[in-house]
């Protein structure tokens, strides 16, 4: 679905893929989505953190999302452009 622009995906959930601060079993696969389709990734704090006991430090989960992007035009896309197309907020 991914590959046919047919779907969004959530970077979200880091804390599944590790400890904290860096939760590294997450950055490949991060960065293999982002590299698949870069114009179909939005970011997630996931926030409140349901499943989890001991609560994720926000902050840290947004400070990833430069391990896994690196430059600021995919960033920017993560977190603003792509969240207006896919939601229809206006730009």
């Amino acid at each position: 679905m991914l590959d046919r622009g047919r779907a969004f995906v959530k970077l979200s959930g880091a804390y599944f893929f590790g400890d904290a601060p860096a939760y590294a079993g997450a950055l490949p696969v991060a960065q293999a989505y982002v590299a698949a389709a870069p114009e179909r990734m939005v970011w997630g704090s996931d926030w409140p953190h349901p499943t989890e006991a001991d609560k994720p430090d926000d902050a840290i989960l947004l400070d990833l999302l430069s391990d896994w992007t690196p430059d600021d035009a995919t960033r920017r896309r993560i977190l603003v452009d792509n969240p207006v197309a896919l939601y229809g907020f206006p730009p």
